[in-house]
Parts: structure tokens; C-alpha cells; sequence
């Protein structure tokens, strides 16, 4: 069943204004900075908040106005929350008990989903006797075993250590492709998140939606700030040019403008920081690319096998990004404050329509 919801919430100073909708079976990634609405979102959908207005409708049934209790929504965070008092095999069994489920029939469901997470011999122990990765596979059974119509993850994974979290995705991924009827909503700042586990994004600002889409689409062609920053991506604002992006300042960016790109709208260019090239100042003007600037390095960070540049300065170079080996680093003598040219090939930018 489809989830259409419309919500209105004011909180002090804050005030919530979003309309989305969510295919049966499918999920849907919440992005956005901290503060932009994501908690106070979920917090009308679970019924833990009252907004100013709602019409939130799953299926054919309003969850607005009703209890949390009653509104049949699954809810997992970042921390498991179980039962400390209760074994593994109750506190799943629990979730289906609640619903009015038999005892014998609620710890049936219960071992059902402890074996589809993988910790069936988990059921016997105390909460206090997990790991964190294994409390949160019991969290995530409890979270289903009562066959929940909406489920709702708030940052399930933020809490897990580095080994423990693909595992943690890996597992939502498995038993999420196989409900064809449930709607999910994620809440997520990792974008391995919204990839692994998404259909479609949705991304919050200032309790506004300010973009949405496919996640791939979203992720791969941002119009924001904060989008390319969790994708991973280099974006600068302007106006789109037949040649490219004219910068607030007047600098042209050399680029492709894509197919729903206008001249003359606003746009944002993208481009990777494996598309930047980097070369010490005493080189002159480096290289044939139209896109060449001089700029100063403000800090490098490891990223995977690279080494991540970030710029610092004024105008439109300021704060991209660019992925170095660290023998480059090296041979460059790289530092922050050390002046540097930056260089980008045209064919690597997209140009793309701004966010209203």
C-alpha cells in the first residue's frame, strides 16, 4: 500500500512544510543538514508529534489523529532499544503480542525472524550479552515481526562500527527487497545508505523539500549544496551559459549543459574530484583544460586510498575538492596555505537547473 502524507508542524521558531509520496514496496531515503526537519518528520509520521496539520494516508487508512499505537508503524533507530530484562526471543515476540498475537504464535513469529536476520541463536541471551551489531539484528526482527503496513528507520545504522554496518545494510537490503507491499522510510546521512537501500531520495532543508528523485538520479546529478556534499561531488551556483556556468563573480566554467538545462536560469555545475587536476603554482598556467584557476590548499584528509584536497580562499574555486594519491601529495609538497592550480577538464562538468 501507498503512502501519500501531507504535514505541517510548527516547533517554536521551526516550521515543517512538506507533501511526499511513497510507492507500495518501495523506500524512500530522508536526507538533509542537521535541523532541516528529518526527526520532526518522523516524528508526525510515528504519531509522536502533533502537527499543526496533517493528512497522512497509507493505504486507504488516515493515520492522522490516531494514537501511535494504533497507526501499525514498525520504528528502528540507531540505538536497538531492547528490553534489557527480556531474552532476544521475547523482545521480538513482544512486537507481535502487542497486536493482540497469541503467546505461543507471537514467540513462532519471533523465531521466524531471528533466523531471516541471522540470530536465531541469539534468543536465549539477555540484550546485555550482544555485541552492537548483534542487538541491532534482534532490533530490526522486532521491527518486522510486527508485520508493520509503514517502517520507519531513523539513522539505524549511525550507532554501528565499521565492520558491523555493511552487514547491518546488507541484511536491510534482503528483507526490504522482499516486501512488496510495505512502505519504508529511511533516515539517513551516509549516502551508501540511500544507495544500498532507496528507490527514490528526498532532501530536506529549513523543513522544506528542496530536491527529490530517483536516488541514483539525485546523488549522480545534485542541485544543492548539502546533496553534493554527502554524494561526494564538487557543485558551484550560477547562471547557465551555452558554454557552461557563469559564477556570481563573473567567472565562466566551462561545461555541458545538460538537457533540461536553460540559458540564461539558474544552474549549478558538477563535477567529481577525480576531475581535478592539481599542480604546484611555479608551473604557470598548467595544462589545456578551459577550466584552470589558481587557488590555495586549505586541508587534506584520507579518503579511501586517496587523499582528499579541499581548498580554502575566495571566488568559486573556494572549498572544492580534489582526490590525490598520497605520492602526489608527496611530490607536490602539499600543505595548507600552499598556492596551487586547479584544472578541469570541460567534458567532466555537468550543468544542471538549480533547486527553486
Amino acid at each position: 500500500m501507498s503512502l501519500h502524507a501531507e504535514i505541517e508542524l510548527s516547533r517554536g521558531a521551526f516550521e515543517l512544510d512538506v507533501a511526499f509520496d511513497v510507492p507500495a514496496g518501495s523506500v524512500l531515503a530522508i536526507l538533509g543538514p542537521n535541523g532541516s526537519g528529518k526527526s520532526s518528520l518522523l516524528g508526525c509520521l510515528s504519531g509522536l508529534l502533533r502537527p499543526r496539520r496533517a493528512a497522512i494516508m497509507l493505504g486507504g487508512r488516515g493515520l492522522d489523529g490516531l494514537p501511535a499505537h494504533a497507526r501499525a508503524i514498525g520504528l528502528l533507530s540507531q540505538d536497538p532499544l531492547l528490553f534489557p530484562h527480556l531474552s532476544v526471543l521475547e523482545n521480538v515476540a513482544f512486537s507481535p503480542r502487542s497486536k493482540g498475537t497469541g503467546r505461543a504464535r507471537a514467540r513462532e513469529v519471533a523465531r521466524h525472524w531471528l533466523e531471516q536476520v541471522d540470530a536465531a541463536e541469539f534468543a536465549d541471551r539477555k540484550p546485555a550479552q550482544l555485541s552492537g551489531g548483534q542487538a541491532q539484528r534482534v532490533a530490526v526482527a522486532r521491527a518486522l515481526a510486527g508485520d508493520p503496513e509503514l517502517l520507519l528507520l531513523d539513522e539505524p545504522l549511525a550507532a554501528l562500527d565499521i565492520d558491523a554496518a555493511p552487514a547491518i545494510r546488507g541484511l536491510l537490503r534482503r528483507v526490504l527487497a522482499v516486501a512488496t507491499s510495505r512502505v519504508t522510510i529511511l533516515v539517513t546521512h551516509d549516502p551508501l545508505d540511500a544507495l544500498a537501500l532507496a528507490d527514490h531520495v528526498l532532501v530536506m532543508a529549513g523543513g522544506q523539500v528542496v530536491e527529490r528523485g530517483p536516488t541514483r538520479v539525485v546523488l549522480g546529478a545534485p542541485r544543492t549544496a548539502f546533496t553534493a556534499r554527502i554524494a561526494g561531488l564538487n557543485l558551484i551556483a550560477g547562471t547557465a551559459t551555452a558554454d557552461g556556468l557563469r559564477t556570481a563573480d563573473g567567472s565562466l566554467v566551462a561545461g555541458m549543459l545538460a538537457p533540461d538545462t536553460d540559458v540564461g536560469e539558474d544552474a549549478v555545475a558538477v563535477f567529481a574530484p577525480s576531475a581535478v587536476s592539481v599542480y604546484p603554482e611555479d608551473d604557470g598556467h598548467p595544462g589545456s583544460p578551459r577550466n584552470t584557476v589558481k587557488t590555495v590548499v586549505g586541508t587534506l584528509e584520507p579518503h579511501g586510498p586517496v587523499i582528499r584536497l579541499r581548498t580554502a580562499g575566495e571566488g568559486w574555486p573556494a572549498g572544492l575538492s580534489a582526490d590525490l594519491t598520497p605520492a602526489a601529495v608527496a611530490e607536490l609538497a602539499l600543505e595548507p596555505g600552499t598556492p596551487v592550480w586547479l584544472s578541469i577538464k570541460a567534458t567532466t562538468v555537468m550543468v544542471h537547473p538549480a533547486t527553486p
